[in-house]
């Protein structure tokens, strides 16, 4: 992770020596020892809000991310904001970690609103990546861990490359950071390198995973974030199992996605099933209405938020929410 960081340009600073100073600003997507952070911290969702959870002694599904083991030290909030991107958040919150409600706000999904922003370059992606006007681009999306799909069904990449005739489809995929530095990069290289070598794109973590969804004809997915995202978009999905002892927050869009979404059978040919599977507008509706509660608004009322805890006059000026950068790597020469 350090080295990723490095090759992004920003500074690392040793864990150890960033508990010893003081900052004006502290942004977390992760809860582990936030309590020793010496700022003004902000915590927010890592993927499409708070979806997953774990089954307590009571029977009851405390969400990961939302409970007082994490954000609670001494009947105190530890953050000084909790982002939230929906309302229903706000309920569980207030269910199982009252303390914190006060300090929690509810600003949307910023990673949505790109996407919806990111619309209008869909032609400038697909161009880049190669997807020719007769072509459909395929995107296989999984999040980590061994009940995803890159840990359950590593082989239905290659099934695709075999199965899907060039002339008529491009396969991207699209892997979890987790797994990437979990197993390293050159170990999840080493195996897919046969489907790489047959024409599969496979984004590396520096390349920004939307570019992908706006271009996308047809998504294969299972139940990360990616996948919610896509349907929210109106991307046609076709799911993967999951695991049975996953325990998912039942209004998550994930778990909605899992119900309804056309499922992915291993048993019948990938052309006929991808053919089948078309946009529904109606899902689409349902999934981004879970997915957020503030739609094109994330952007503008976290910076807000941020200028006020920083203590700060915000800037009159402000530049609009960007599309995603086009994947360069695989842009015609």
């Amino acid at each position: 992770m350090e080295e990723f960081l490095r090759a992004a340009e920003g500074v690392v600073v040793p864990w150890e020596q960033a508990v010893r100073e003081r900052f004006d600003l502290a942004l977390a997507a992760a809860y582990g020892s936030i309590d020793r952070v010496h700022a003004p911290l902000v915590v927010m969702p890592h993927g499409a809000g708070y979806a997953k959870g774990h089954p307590t002694s009571t029977g009851r599904l405390s969400v990961y991310g939302l409970d007082g083991q994490r954000l609670v030290r001494d009947g105190r909030p530890v953050p000084r904001m909790v982002v939230l991107s929906h309302d229903s958040q706000l309920d569980l919150l207030r269910e199982q970690c009252p303390e914190v409600v006060e300090v929690a706000e509810v600003v949307g999904d910023l990673s949505y609103d790109r996407l919806v922003v990111s619309a209008s370059s869909r032609e400038a992606y697909r161009d880049a990546l190669g997807v020719g006007p007769e072509q459909q681009l395929v995107v296989v999306t999984s999040t980590w861990g061994a009940g995803s799909l890159f840990g359950m069904h590593l082989d239905l990449l290659e099934r695709l490359m075999d199965e899907l005739p060039p002339s008529r489809f491009r396969v991207a995929a699209l892997v979890h950071p987790a797994v990437w530095f979990g197993h390293g990069p050159r170990q999840v290289k080493a195996w897919l390198a046969d489907c790489v070598d047959a024409g599969l794109m496979l984004f590396t973590p520096e390349l920004d995973w939307r570019a992908a969804l706006v271009a996308a004809d047809r998504v294969i997915g299972d139940h990360g974030s990616t996948t919610a995202y896509a349907a929210a978009i109106g991307r046609p999905v076709l799911t993967v199992e999951r695991p049975a002892a996953l325990a998912l927050v039942p209004d998550a869009p994930q778990t909605r996605l899992g119900e309804v979404a056309p499922a992915l059978r291993l048993d019948v040919p990938l052309p006929e099933q991808l053919d089948s599977t078309d946009a529904d507008p109606v899902l689409a509706e349902e999934i981004r209405a879970r997915l957020t509660s503030r739609p094109g608004s994330a952007a503008c009322t976290l910076r807000r938020s941020l200028y006020r805890l920083l203590g700060l006059s915000e800037p009159g000026a402000h530049r609009a929410l960007s599309a995603a950068p086009t994947p360069r790597k695989w842009c015609r020469s």
